[in-house]
């Protein structure tokens, strides 16, 4: 069980929500609102990458850039043999939180630029863009993830020692070409 978690996977989606539903209330200031809320925004953003999709339902997600500047996506589905009720529970919550924020956020998007509120139309394409990575990463996690995080953890861990190895070996190929080509 993790409470902790759960509250948190809730709390800072929540907030950022309600902040933008009622921060003309509060504050006349549009970059006091424009902070808060992306704050909250990032701070979901993070928390749900990084801590409560492990905790809650085994799902983790990253990108990795090789030595050759590519990028590749890293999508992970640890395996549970058994689910406890508690565990359901806050799998369902950690899911219907991940879908409907969105959804959400898209309803601003429509709102906002229907009654020509321009200058709010930016944070609510943030927080679209925000929700929906998180959302696209852990669907990829749950239908595409097939592999145990440890074993893609070790394969990482070694295949990271290897570009250091082979930095040096470049770096001395290209000191002999150096050599045989003169200054550049």
């Amino acid at each position: 069980r993790h409470p902790l978690a759960t509250f948190f996977h809730l709390f800072f989606r929540v907030s950022a929500i309600i902040t933008y539903l009622f921060c003309d209330w509060f504050s006349k200031s549009f970059v006091a609102c424009f902070v808060t809320i992306l704050l909250l925004l990032s701070l979901d953003f993070w928390s749900v990458k990084n801590v409560t999709g492990r905790l809650l339902v085994g799902l983790r997600w990253w990108n990795q850039i090789d030595e050759d500047g590519k990028s590749h996506w890293v999508f992970e589905a640890k395996r549970v043999p058994t689910t406890a009720t508690s565990t359901e529970a806050e799998a369902r919550i950690f899911w219907l939180g991940l879908i409907i924020c969105p959804v959400i956020w898209t309803v601003f998007f429509f709102s906002t630029l229907f009654s020509l509120k321009l200058k709010w139309l930016a944070l609510v394409i943030a927080g679209i863009s925000l929700q929906t990575a998180n959302l696209y990463g852990y669907i990829h996690c749950k239908l595409g993830g097939q592999k145990s995080i440890s074993r893609v953890t070790s394969r990482f861990f070694v295949t990271a020692d290897v570009p250091k190895r082979q930095t040096g070996r470049i770096s001395e190929d290209r000191s002999e070409e150096h050599g045989k080509t003169g200054t550049r």
